[in-house]
């Protein structure tokens, strides 16, 4: 196996052709049995145990089992109740995490690519990972390239920007290396896979890749930001309580250990990274229902956040399966041009809407040609000589025929494209045709009429986007007059702001007119890309659908990528979403789920962080003020337990389709704030009533009760406005908090509070509501003129 990173150029020692014919099907399954098959390690077939020890073993937990250790050499065993927390935490984050990578693995067999090999001399057609090596593929324009493979047969061009860098399709000949990870942009080639599986180029750079993981979306990121901070204060300042404790207040080590503890597990956001893990695997399980794939987490969130949509016509609008509608003879009569098409169509053995439009009225010819210009969506044409001299060419009129497109013929064609139909014009030349140069063309032979159907309920989709303030932007390689009828059919407000990319020469002109027009026609590949940079260089998320090789450019710029199962393998490989039954109609669920995630997260991560920011201020008063902190790690259990875990999972859960607004981190920290320094002055002047003679347990049950309500308001705000579920939510947290202390108070170090002390606890509910209103109000002014 290769261990450097280098793309191969040279053959093993060991290498042997393969017969013309191909690999013999006896042949072809002992090398799939001695582990010579495409397959390639797969970090997603995970084992339910594998999955629990990764829960396991996190940062968090391994200190959650350090502090129990603690507690459990003081014998402060009831103040341990908090493992069953982490444990069903554990546990449950486990179980989705399965749940939707099983959905996942199932989804993916659906959408594997295939790949067509010559096996006892037939073209078959098999799985990427049921390829061996010493296979002969067959590629064509859309295929992606499986692994590793010189060229035997054939001539065409492949994209390996992926790989490179380099934007332009390489030109590829016998002899030529095709690399894992590329796509065919056109022509047909027969390759013999040399490096296949993990040992191919594409298997040892992902094998790489995982080392150096990222984060799964901009959410976890700044979650993850969250928790780095948070661990590197949470353990210094547990240590420095407890020293404190015992240097200075001369507290004993059984009381100091389970004090000092609590501080630090009130910092934890324990639930705050499962509650997450949880809502994006329930959001890929529901999405799987409805076919569609999540390839990568990140994907239900971009698309959530997108506010500009870039739609390819082709395949998203239209269903991509056009129909020949008409042939019309110009210096040829109709049954002429119909034997010119059938001569070409037998060149091309490549899929494309349009080809198999013409193949399904029109029998392709047996007839070798002499030289070959495959289509491409550069030049927008493709050609062919024969052996008697006859060059032919089909393309669009504009690029097809030059100074010979007349006037009367562009009005013509325009009619048409008015109308919503696509024209190809069939011409023909004498004299050899190259990449760079086509003969003089001698006549015009006659246009070829395809008509295309738009996507059931594509009108509501594209309403639906409207109403969400969500741009569309119309991005196709047809005629923009063509584009824009389509666009007006499927009820696309701002239809008539169309334009024609080909007038487009820079890339300024470009910037300019991304924002000015809803309709482009005539774009290439990279001007498709440079529209998607340009918009989010303009301060835009955007994301964008396509199913064709000239999408995959685009595709891997935007935002967030959406392809259609129907395309090319490559487009399908480079999005970040498939939608496996290519219904176009199931965006608008995909955008939900985002919002739902983002938006329940954000509600239920102010809940968590108002313990964390109570927990922490609380924690640097006590150093500085001559007093203990005044919680039991029990007791921070049961206000985490009932006033944030049960509401946060709760509101995680919950259908949301508000438009994502703002930064995650200062959102929640905003909502956060309020609650956290309410919650800190009320345990503060608990606690100082130990000045007055009040017990310790007295103040302690104060300081619980107070933060409490005090986390019980912060838990209204966040269900604001109340429906069903979120007041029956309320009132069973308010409930068994309070049964909690009535019934079970003596199991959470609680004791009853006397006259004075219920007086003080409704006056410190009081101040506790008050401060969380006034911090909000001065927090959001602050944030408003910021």
């Amino acid at each position: 196996m290769k261990k450097d990173l280098t793309l191969p150029s040279e053959l093993p020692e060991n290498f042997e052709f393969t017969d013309p014919s191909g690999l013999g099907s006896a042949e072809a399954e002992e090398r799939l049995s001695l582990g010579l098959g495409n397959k390639m390690t797969d970090p997603d077939q995970k084992t339910l145990p594998r999955i629990l020890l990764n829960h396991l073993l996190t940062l968090f937990n391994l200190l959650n089992f350090s502090l129990a250790l603690c507690l459990l050499l003081v014998g402060s065993y009831r103040n341990m109740l908090f493992m069953l927390v982490v444990v069903s935490n554990t546990v449950i984050g486990a179980v989705q995490e399965f749940r939707a990578r099983k959905t996942i693995c199932e989804l993916k067999l659906l959408n594997a690519p295939s790949v067509h090999v010559l096996r006892n001399g037939k073209e078959i057609t098999v799985s990427a990972e049921e390829a061996v090596e010493g296979d002969l593929v067959i590629l064509r324009g859309g295929d992606q390239v499986v692994a590793d493979a010189v060229v035997v047969d054939g001539t065409g061009a492949a994209m390996e920007s992926l790989l490179t860098g380099e934007s332009n399709a390489i030109h590829k000949t016998v002899n030529s290396w095709l690399y894992s990870g590329s796509y065919i942009a056109e022509g047909r080639l027969t390759a013999q896979l040399v490096y296949v599986g993990d040992e191919s180029y594409a298997g040892r750079l992902t094998n790489e890749a995982r080392k150096d993981a990222r984060p799964a979306s901009r959410l976890m990121s700044d979650l993850n930001r969250l928790i780095r901070f948070d661990s590197m204060i949470l353990i210094p300042l547990g240590l420095l309580l407890f020293l404190k404790q015992i240097l200075l207040r001369h507290v004993s080590v059984a009381v100091a250990v389970p004090s000092s503890i609590a501080a630090m597990i009130g910092m934890i956001p324990e639930g705050l990274i499962l509650l997450t893990s949880v809502a994006m695997a329930v959001g890929v399980v529901k999405l799987g229902r409805r076919n569609a794939l999540v390839q990568e987490l990140s994907g239900i969130e971009t698309l959530a956040r997108a506010d500009v949509l870039c739609l390819d016509k082709t395949g998203t609008l239209t269903t991509g399966t056009m129909e020949l509608e008409s042939i019309e003879g110009i210096d040829r009569t109709r049954e002429e041009t119909e034997r010119g098409l059938a001569r070409l169509l037998g060149v091309f053995d490549e899929k494309s809407a349009t080809l198999d439009a013409l193949r399904a009225k029109i029998t392709p010819a047996d007839e070798k040609p002499r030289a070959v210009l495959p289509f491409s969506s550069e030049r927008k044409k493709s050609a062919a000589t024969f052996y008697d001299g006859t060059m032919l060419v089909m393309g669009a009129p504009e690029f097809v025929l030059g100074d010979l497109y007349t006037p009367a013929l562009r009005s013509r064609v325009e009619t048409y494209a008015a109308e919503g139909r696509r024209v190809l014009v069939l011409a023909e030349g004498q004299g050899l045709v190259t990449e760079e140069t086509l003969p003089p063309i001698k006549a015009i032979c006659g246009l070829c009429v395809l008509t295309d159907q738009l996507r059931p309920s594509v009108d509501q989709t594209l309403r639906y986007f409207r109403d969400q303030e969500v741009d569309i932007r119309i991005i196709s390689g047809d005629n923009p007059l063509t584009v824009s009828r389509i666009a007006r059919r499927a009820g696309l407000a701002s239809w008539d702001s169309w334009v024609d990319a080909s007038t487009l020469t820079t890339e300024e002109a470009l910037a300019e007119a991304c924002d000015k027009y809803t309709v482009f026609g005539r774009v290439t590949p990279e001007q498709k890309k440079s529209l998607v940079l340009a918009l989010k260089q303009k301060g835009h998320n955007v994301a964008m659908t396509g199913d064709g090789v000239n999408d995959i450019p685009a595709l891997k710029a935007a935002d967030c990528s959406i392809a259609m199962a129907g395309g090319a393998d490559a487009a399908r490989s480079a999005a970040q979403l498939t939608l496996l039954s290519s219904d176009f109609s199931v965006m608008p669920e995909i955008v939900l789920e985002g919002r739902r995630v983002i938006n329940n997260i954000t509600r239920a991560a102010s809940l968590f962080l108002t313990k964390t920011i109570f927990s922490f201020l609380l924690s640097v008063l006590m150093l500085v003020l001559p007093a203990v902190y005044p919680f039991q790690p029990i007791q921070l259990t049961l206000i985490s337990s009932l006033m944030i875990g049960l509401p946060g999972f709760v509101l995680a859960l919950e259908p949301s389709g508000e438009r994502i607004r703002g930064n995650f981190l200062r959102t929640v920290l905003l909502r956060a704030l309020p609650g956290g320094i309410a919650a800190c002055c009320c345990a503060s002047i608990s606690m100082a009533m130990s000045w007055a003679g009040w017990s310790r347990e007295l103040c302690s049950t104060l300081a619980v009760l107070s933060a409490g309500a005090v986390c019980w308001i912060v838990l209204v705000r966040s269900c604001l406005p109340l429906n069903q579920l979120r007041t029956l939510l309320l009132i069973v947290t308010a409930a068994a908090f309070t049964l909690a202390f009535l019934f079970f108070g003596h199991i959470f170090f609680l004791v009853p509070l006397t006259g004075s002390a219920v007086l003080l606890f409704g006056g410190l509910v009081l101040l506790g509501g008050g401060l969380v209103y006034l911090s909000d109000l001065i927090l959001t002014r602050m944030d408003k003129t910021a």
